[in-house]
This record gives structure tokens, C-alpha cells and sequence, in this order.
């Protein structure tokens, strides 16, 4: 079949498009299918990364983590960071049609209801949990497990709160980790309940996960093959692969009843070749939430002192752009397992890995079908004292930063959230499975050990960090550098997730200390036995090891009630200041959420679809 991304760079400049989708990843692939639903609009799409259908370790689940550090890969860094000792740390973000969607490990699940309802009460009309309930049902056709899976895995069928009928095919495994049949009940053992509709707005408690993988044919189902390729070729929509938007280009409007600026197009490049692409209805920034902030910066649109330093000139000054970066935090516990169990780490070796391809490719099933779905979200108060709790609580009230009232709301959104004691809040997210998954643990690389990790990650972080372009040391360099920086435990309360952080890892010891899953665990390996027996030897394990999760949101937020004032876009979506300019993906999340985040990007673009496509049939009936 012929597709549009056969086309060079310059005949897709001189295509007259209706809409423009900066970024050909989970977010702008949904949106780009969805508009082009309308046969008399025509939708563009550029891409910075290649087309990879055919990639194993974009396709095998098994393979899932493979694409990280390759060329499917941004391979971001962050600015050295004091609160982790000034480490600097890798953040991967998918160089690919489809995005990070062609490299997640394809959970699939939820937030609670109150995170979503949290974005509508800060302002932002129409995207609470019942408002984005229907948008989470469209992305996906879900499979319903069989009765052996649903005895054995403890899979649900999650009845009125899934969708049959969307691109997303969405299922539990049909193979698991030899370590998952012991979850549930270790779980309770540690008090722990299970949680069996973990999607209907409450993912408290433990449950096995449904993932992203399409049961037909045992392969992740993501943007590229779910979204795009199924209507790859329609006349109307054409994407472009390896072309980099360096600058959105705005035109200065006349009407004085309106924002002085209109995007008109974008300037990018395509095998050397500098181009321009224009539009005559929007342009729509899904590059991330990394990159959106920094190609409205490069745009003109931000704050002042960064745009001048970069020497970029101001079009739209708000100083919003770029700032309310939120991250999960994680750390990891590993240990020496039994040498007989089946683990992912046994496909380092070449000879294993060759029989696994040839059992994934005779018949889909084996080792390159299982991922990671032991899991359970636990709320503060579960795994943290009383007292501990509530002098943490009221160490957050009041905020000590006042000038800025339109961000305390969303501080207090955070510290509501840690001090409401809420079961359906979910705090901290455990995740269990074979292999070695630590940072920097001492392993037996002799491959006579097998090793098994348990995650804890930090759902609703205090600290805050910022994206923003700048230009080298010497000034010499291009403003598409980046500046990103979690401060992880920086600003007025970001030392509170250090302390989370200590009691979420001794509630996770407790868990592994619990039948029967400490039944498999013949010795932790890390942190080294000894090396953290109080919590200040803890807490400096804690700043040696963390890592990201991978889940950066917030950077162009949704700015509620306060408008400019408190963010970037507005409950559309339009940034704010310009016409014709919108952003869709996971930056304009205002408060970060406790899940992972693919399953909201998707709904948020098929909400943001729906919308834009509202707001064109209004201006034609006017």
C-alpha cells in the first residue's frame, strides 16, 4: 500500500492544509485520525523520527525497554540535580512514529476519579472523570478475558467501564512472571485489599493490569499500528517521518477584538532542507511534554527572560510556558531469586533469546509475551504512621509562597491530596516482577543468578521543575538545546517526596517480607543488606539511586480560572494569546495523576479532537 509518508519533504510543503499536528506520537497521531474523519479537511503530520512498524522491540512486548538509549530515542538529560546528589539523569521519550507509545511497557490503566475532577475544579470546564469517561471508552477495544485467565491471573471484566470499540486493542496476558500467582495474596497479607475494577475511577489496592497488546497476534498496540496505519491511506491525511518543527510562524492579526498574533504554519526541516508548511485553520503542538514548551519558546511565545537569553524574539509573553514540570519518582528493591524460574533477564543471553523469537514467531506465545502487570496503588495512610502523617501534614500549611496565588492552587490540590487519608487515593504505586530492574545493583553478571525487583513509585510529587530552551555556555550554541530540570526535592515542599519516599520503601520491604511471596526471595541484593538500616542512611540511598518513571506532565497547563495568570492553554486547549494554536498531549495535565499516563494522553487527544472539531462547526454556523 502506498502512504503518505512516501512524500518528500517539499511536495508536503506545498499541500494547503486545513491542520497541522506538530509531533506524530500517542497525542498527535489520535488527533491527526480522528480530524481526518471529515474527508473535505485535509491533515498534515510531522514527525521527527522514522516509521519502525516492523521493529521487534517496538512490537514484542516482551522486548519492551529495548528502545530506550537506541535511535528511537530523544535521550534526553536533565540538569544535574542537587537533591540527587547532582546527578544527572536520562529521560527517554520515543523518536518515533507513534511516539513513546512505541516504547512504554504498555500498562494500561487509570487515574482516580478525584485526580481528573481535581483538573475541572481548578477551572478547566468539561474535563472531570464523568466528562472523560466516555473519551477513555473510545481509545480502546477492550478483550475480555477467559475464565482460565480470570482464575488464574485474577483478570476482570470491568463491565461499564471499558470501551469494544476503539483503535487501542487493550487485554490482560495470556502469559505471566512465575511471581504473579503470589501478588494478590502477599498483598493481603501486608493489608493490602485487592481491587477488582481498577478502571472505574478507584485503582486503590492491588490488581494485575491489562496492557496495550493486541491477544490476536501478541504485539503492543500503540498510535502507529492502531491509530495511523488502519486508515494510512487516506487522501486527507499525510504525514511526514523525520521532519523536525523548529518554529511555529505567527502572523500579526489586525482585529482589534481578537490576539494579536494567528499561527499561519510551521518552518521545519526534512533531509537538509529547510521548509515551510502553511494552514488555514490551526495549528496542534503534540510534541510532548518536553517539547511542546520548547517549540511555542522557539516560537516567540514565553517567558521574557528565557526567550531574550535565547535570543529569540517575544511574541506572547507568559511566563508559564515551560514551568509546572511534575515526574513520578522511582527506586527500586532487588533481589536473589530462585535459579529456576523463567526471567526476562534470561534473554540477555543470545542462544535464549533465539528461541524465544522462534516461539513468539510460530505461535505468539513464550517469553517475549510476558510484561510487567503486578500491581497495586497504596494510599498514604496505609503505609505511613499517624503521627508520621500529620506532622508531614501540617509542616504544608500554610504555603509559604504567596505571590503566586494562582499556583497555590494547585499546592493545595497537592496537600489535600496528601492529607485527605482517602482510600481512593493512591500515593504510591508498587509494582513486582522477575529480572533486575534497580539502578546500579551490584548483580552476578556470571548468569547464575536470577533476580526480582520491586518498584515503588511516587504518584503525586510536591516538587516542581521546568523545560525551557538555551542557548550553550558560549552563547555560540542553538537555542534547541534544552534545559530540564525535575528539581526533584527542591522548592517549599519538594523535601516532603524524600520523605514519602523513606516510608514508601519500608512498606515495600514489608511486602516482600510477606507470604508467600517471600517465599521466592532467597536474598536482597539492593540496596546492599546493612547499607540502610536507619532512615537517613535511607534517605541517602534514596538521593544515590532514584530514577524517573518516565511520566513528565504539565509544561503548557491547562490554565482553569486563572487564565494566563496560572497557565498555557485554556479548557480548549488554545494556547493563550494566539489564534489558531493548540496543544495536546500530556503537558497540559495542571496536577499530575496517579497512573500511567498513556491511557489519559489518548483520551485527552480524542477529547481535544471532538472539541476542535466543535468549535469549527460552531464558526460555520455563525
Amino acid at each position: 500500500m502506498s502512504t503518505s509518508t512516501s512524500r518528500s519533504g517539499e511536495e508536503f510543503a506545498k499541500l494547503p492544509f486545513d491542520f497541522l499536528v506538530v509531533g506524530g506520537g500517542t497525542a498527535g497521531l489520535t488527533v491527526a485520525a480522528r480530524l481526518s474523519e471529515q474527508s473535505h479537511l485535509l491533515v498534515g503530520v510531522l514527525e521527527a523520527g522514522p516509521l519502525s512498524l516492523a521493529d521487534e522491540v517496538v512490537n514484542c512486548p516482551g522486548l519492551a525497554g529495548r528502545g530506550l538509549d537506541t535511535e528511537l530515542d530523544w535521550k534526553f538529560k536533565t540538569t544535574p540535580q542537587p537533591g540527587l546528589g547532582g546527578r544527572s539523569m536520562s529521560w527517554a521519550r520515543g523518536k518515533v512514529l507513534g511516539g513513546s507509545s512505541a516504547l512504554n511497557y504498555m500498562t494500561w490503566n487509570r487515574a482516580a476519579k478525584q485526580d481528573y475532577d481535581d483538573w475541572r475544579d481548578l477551572g478547566n470546564a468539561g474535563w472531570g472523570w464523568d466528562e472523560m469517561l466516555p473519551f477513555f471508552k473510545k481509545t480502546e477495544t477492550f478483550h475480555r478475558p477467559t475464565e482460565s485467565i480470570q482464575q488464574s491471573a485474577r483478570a476482570e471484566l470491568h463491565e461499564g467501564a471499558v470501551g469494544y470499540e476503539g483503535p487501542i486493542q487493550v487485554s490482560y496476558p495470556k502469559e505471566y512472571s512465575e511471581s504473579h500467582k503470589l501478588w494478590h495474596d502477599s498483598l493481603n497479607a501486608a493489608g493490602v485489599r485487592c481491587n477488582d475494577d481498577h478502571l472505574s475511577g478507584n485503582n486503590t489496592g492491588c490488581w494485575t493490569s491489562v496492557v496495550s497488546v493486541d491477544p490476536e497476534n501478541s504485539t503492543r498496540s500503540y498510535a502507529a499500528n492502531a491509530y495511523y496505519w488502519p486508515v494510512a491511506s487516506r487522501r486527507n491525511l499525510v504525514v511526514l517521518t523525520d521532519a523536525q518543527v523548529n518554529e511555529i510562524i505567527l502572523a500579526e492579526n489586525s482585529s482589534e477584538r481578537e490576539p494579536k498574533w494567528k499561527a499561519k504554519g510551521v518552518r521545519f526541516s526534512c533531509q537538509g532542507a529547510s521548509l515551510t508548511a502553511y494552514v488555514s485553520r490551526e495549528v496542534i503542538v503534540s510534541a510532548g511534554s518536553i517539547q511542546s514548551p520548547q517549540i511555542l519558546e522557539l516560537s516567540g511565545i514565553g517567558n521574557k527572560s528565557v526567550l531574550s537569553a535565547a535570543g529569540i524574539a517575544v511574541k506572547v509573553e507568559n511566563p508559564n510556558v515551560g514551568e509546572n514540570l511534575q515526574d513520578h519518582l522511582t527506586t527500586t528493591l532487588v533481589f536473589d531469586v530462585d535459579p529456576s524460574f523463567r526471567n526476562p533477564d534470561d534473554l540477555k543471553i543470545s542462544s535464549v533469546l533465539d528461541a524465544a523469537r522462534e516461539e513468539y514467531t510460530t505461535s505468539q506465545t513464550g517469553p517475549l509475551t510476558v510484561v510487567p502487570v503486578s500491581m497495586a496503588y497504596v494510599p498514604a495512610a496505609q503505609f505511613m504512621a499517624n503521627e508520621v502523617l500529620e506532622r508531614l501534614v501540617a509542616s504544608l500549611s500554610p504555603s509559604s509562597t504567596k505571590q503566586d496565588a494562582d499556583r497555590n492552587d494547585r499546592e493545595e490540590i497537592r496537600r489535600r491530596r496528601f492529607a485527605s487519608r482517602a482510600a481512593d487515593l493512591g500515593h504510591v504505586e508498587y509494582v513486582f516482577d522477575l529480572g533486575d530492574w534497580g539502578v546500579g545493583s551490584p548483580v552476578d553478571s556470571s548468569g547464575t543468578k536470577k533476580y526480582a525487583s520491586m518498584l515503588q513509585i511516587l504518584q503525586y510529587p510536591f516538587s516542581t521543575g521546568s523545560v525551557h530552551i538555551r542557548q550553550d555556555k558560549d552563547g555560540q550554541g542553538s537555542p534547541l538545546c534544552l534545559a530540564i530540570d525535575p528539581q526533584y526535592f527542591a522548592g517549599d515542599h519538594g523535601h516532603l517526596d524524600l520523605d514519602i519516599a523513606v516510608h514508601a520503601h519500608r512498606f515495600a520491604e514489608r511486602i516482600c517480607s510477606a507470604a508467600p511471596l517471600a517465599s521466592i526471595l532467597r536474598e536482597q541484593v539492593w540496596p546492599v543488606p546493612g547499607t540502610t538500616e536507619t532512615d537517613e542512611e535511607l534517605r541517602e540511598w534514596l538521593r544515590s539511586v532514584l530514577t524517573t518513571d518516565w511520566h513528565p506532565v504539565g509544561t503548557c497547563a491547562m490554565g482553569g480560572t486563572a487564565g494566563p495568570r496560572g497557565g498555557v492553554v485554556d479548557e480548549r486547549l488554545r494556547v493563550y494569546g494566539v489564534i489558531g494554536l493548540r496543544v495536546v498531549d500530556a503537558s497540559i495535565m495542571p496536577v499530575q495523576i496517579s497512573a500511567h499516563l498513556q491511557a489519559t494522553v489518548y483520551a485527552i487527544a480524542e477529547k481535544a479532537a471532538a472539541m476542535i472539531s466543535e468549535d469549527w462547526e460552531r464558526c460555520a454556523k455563525a
